[in-house]
C-alpha cells in the first residue's frame, strides 16, 4: 500500500490517493485500486484530508491523525514498474550514452533519456501519453513531460550540441570495421517544412518527404551518424557530403559498405581520392560490370566456387578502375588505373524466383497485347521484347523478340559487388548483407518509434524530436545486437523480452532506500545473458 498523487488539469488541484496493488493472473500483471484521502497543499506539500473524512475523524495517511493543529506531513511511497527501464539505463551507461548526453545536454539530458526510454517501452505510442507512464515507471527525469513541454525540449536542442554528440559518439566507434550506410524517406503531413519535398516516395505516400541517412557499425551494431535532408535529393548525390562530415567530426579512417543506389563513377572516384575502403553494389548493365561477366560466365557456377551454406556461387575478379579526378585550381584532370574487385554471384534461390517472376511478366505482357488491353505504363516493355503487326485479314499479330529474351534471361539470378579491399567473395557478402542492420533500424523508427508520418510544423522541433528518436535507436540497436549475441531471440521477441522485465517493481519514497520487488529466475537469466547485472535494492 502507498500514497499516490496526481493533479487535476482542470483545477490545478492535486489530489492523493491511498493506493493498494494486487495481482491480476489473467493478464499476468499488477492492478491498482485508489482511494482519494485528501488535497496537497501546495505550499506545504501536506495533505488536508477531504471534508467528509475531516468530519469523521478518518484518515489512513500514515502518520497523519486528524489534530486541531491541522495535518502532519507526510512522505508518499510510490510503487513503479522498474525492470526494463532500468536494462536500458545501464545500457546507456555502458556504452557511453549517458555520458556523452550529460556532457552536451547538461540540463536536460535526464528528460532526453526518459523520452528514449518512453518511446522504446510504449513503441508506437504519442508523446502526449508519456504523463500516464510517468505514473507507473520508474526512470531517469523522475518527473512529467507534458506534451507542451516535450515541444520546447526538442526545439531547445542546438544543432551545435547535435555536432558535439556526434562527435563524442565518433570516439566510441570501433576501430577496423565497416559501417552500412542507407537512406529512408519520411512522410510528412506539413508542407511547411522547408526540407519537405516531393518526389518518388519510398512508403508510397501521397505526401511531401524528407530524407533520413543513417550509418551503422558493422561490428557495434550501432548507429553512429545520421543526417536529415531534402525529400527530392537522390542517394548518389550524398556520398560526398558523408566523407566530409565524418571528417569534421573526427571518425577517422572509415570504410563503408552501400547498395548500388549510392553508385556512380563520380562517388567511386572520390572514394579512391579519399582513400576510404568500400563495398558497393553494382547493376550488371554497368559496361565494366557485363564485360568482365561474360568473360567468367562460365567460371563462377562451379562446384569449387559453391557456398552450401548460403547457396550462393561466388567469383571474384581484379581488374582496373579508371580513375578520374578533376583539379579546378590547376584547370586540368588526372586519369589513372586503380585496382577493384568485382565480387559475381548467383543464388539459385534468387535464380528461381527471378525467372519464374520475369517469365510470368513476358506472359502478362504478350495477354496484354492480344487482348489490346494495354497499359501506358508498359509501353517501353512492349517495344522491348515484343513486334506488333496490325493486319487487315489477320488482326493483330504479336510475335516475341527472342534473342532479346534470352539475353534479358541470361542474367538472372547474378548480382555483383565491387571494392577496393582484397577479400574473398562470401567474406563480401557477408559484409554487404550487414547492411540489413540499417533496414530494420529504419522500421524500427517508423514503427516502433512512432516516425512513420512526421506531424511537426517547425524546423527547430523536427530536428530535437529526431536526434531524441536517434537516441531511442542507439539504445535499440544495442539492444538488438545483445539479444542476437545470446541467442534470445530463439526465446523471446524483443517486445517479448521487454515486457517480461517491465514489470519487476519497486518502492521508492524519501526516508528509505529504493526497494525492489521479487525477481523471477528467467528475468535474472535474461540481465546475465544481456551482460547486465541484476538490479537489487539500494542499501
Amino acid at each position: 500500500m502507498g500514497i499516490v498523487t496526481q493533479t487535476d488539469k482542470r483545477s490545478g488541484i492535486t489530489y492523493a490517493y491511498e493506493t493498494t496493488y494486487r495481482w491480476d493472473k489473467e493478464k499476468k500483471q499488477s492492478r491498482a485500486k485508489r482511494i482519494c484521502v485528501g488535497k496537497v497543499d501546495p505550499q506545504t506539500g501536506v495533505i488536508v484530508p477531504t471534508r467528509g473524512r475531516a468530519r469523521k475523524g478518518e484518515s489512513k495517511i500514515p502518520d497523519q491523525l486528524p489534530s486541531k493543529r491541522g495535518p502532519k506531513p507526510f512522505v508518499a511511497t510510490r510503487h513503479l514498474y522498474y525492470g526494463a527501464t532500468y536494462l536500458l539505463e545501464t545500457f546507456a551507461d555502458q556504452i557511453g550514452l549517458t555520458t556523452d548526453l550529460k556532457a552536451c545536454f547538461p540540463d536536460i539530458y535526464t528528460k532526453l533519456l526518459s523520452v528514449a526510454f518512453y518511446l522504446i517501452l510504449e513503441d508506437n505510442n504519442p508523446l502526449y501519453r508519456f504523463e500516464k507512464w510517468n505514473l507507473t515507471h520508474r526512470h531517469p527525469y523522475g518527473k512529467d513531460i507534458a506534451s507542451p513541454r516535450s515541444s520546447e525540449l526538442f526545439a531547445a536542442i542546438t544543432y551545435d550540441q547535435i555536432v558535439n554528440f556526434l562527435r563524442l559518439q565518433a570516439k566510441r566507434r570501433v576501430e577496423e570495421e565497416y559501417w552500412a550506410y542507407d537512406s529512408t524517406s519520411i512522410s510528412s503531413y506539413s508542407e511547411s517544412l522547408l526540407q519537405a519535398q516531393w518526389e518518388n516516395n519510398k512508403e508510397n505516400d501521397k505526401l511531401p518527404q524528407i530524407n533520413l541517412l543513417l550509418v551503422f557499425g558493422e561490428k557495434s551494431g550501432r548507429p553512429f551518424y545520421y543526417r536529415k535532408l531534402a525529400g527530392n535529393i537522390p542517394d548518389s548525390k550524398t556520398v560526398k557530403h558523408l566523407l566530409e562530415d565524418m571528417d569534421i567530426l573526427g571518425f577517422g579512417k572509415t570504410k563503408f559498405v552501400m547498395d548500388r543506389g549510392f553508385y556512380s563513377e563520380a562517388n567511386i572516384n572520390v572514394l579512391y581520392k579519399e582513400h576510404v575502403k568500400f563495398l558497393v553494389g553494382a547493376k550488371l548493365s554497368l559496361s565494366f560490370i557485363k564485360k568482365n561477366l561474360d568473360r567468367v560466365y562460365d567460371d563462377i557456377r562451379m562446384f569449387n566456387n559453391y557456398d552450401e551454406g548460403l547457396s550462393t556461387y561466388g567469383y571474384t575478379v581484379t581488374t582496373d578502375w579508371d580513375y578520374t579526378q578533376d583539379r579546378p585550381y590547376k584547370g586540368d584532370t588526372i586519369k589513372d588505373k586503380r585496382r577493384i574487385y568485382i565480387h559475381y554471384y548467383y543464388s539459385i534461390e534468387r535464380g528461381a524466383d527471378e525467372e519464374q517472376a520475369f517469365d510470368k511478366k513476358i506472359a502478362t505482357l504478350h495477354r496484354e497485347l492480344l487482348s489490346g488491353n494495354t497499359v501506358e505504363a508498359h509501353a517501353t516493355a512492349y517495344s522491348k521484347y515484343f513486334v506488333v503487326k496490325e493486319t487487315p485479314r489477320r488482326g493483330r499479330q504479336v510475335t516475341f523478340k527472342d534473342e532479346v529474351i534470352k539475353a534479358a534471361r541470361r542474367n538472372i539470378g547474378y548480382f555483383a559487388l565491387i571494392t577496393n579491399e582484397k577479400m574473398d567473395a562470401f567474406t563480401a557478402l557477408h559484409l554487404y548483407r550487414m547492411k540489413d542492420v540499417v533496414e530494420k533500424a529504419f522500421g524500427n523508427l517508423k514503427d516502433r518509434l512512432n516516425m512513420h508520418r512526421l506531424l511537426a510544423k517547425s524546423e527547430k522541433n523536427l530536428d530535437g524530436k529526431i536526434f531524441n528518436e536517434f537516441i531511442a535507436l542507439i539504445l535499440i540497436s544495442h539492444l538488438d545486437h545483445k539479444m542476437k549475441e545470446a541467442n534470445l531471440y530463439k526465446m523471446y521477441t524483443m517486445q517479448q523480452l521487454l515486457d517480461t522485465l517491465d514489470v519487476i517493481e519497486c518502492f521508492e519514497d524519501k526516508s528509505h532506500a529504493l526497494r525492489l520487488g521479487e525477481l523471477l529466475n528467467k528475468q535474472v537469466a535474461i540481465y546475465e545473458a544481456l551482460g547486465v547485472a541484476p538490479p537489487t535494492s539500494s542499501c
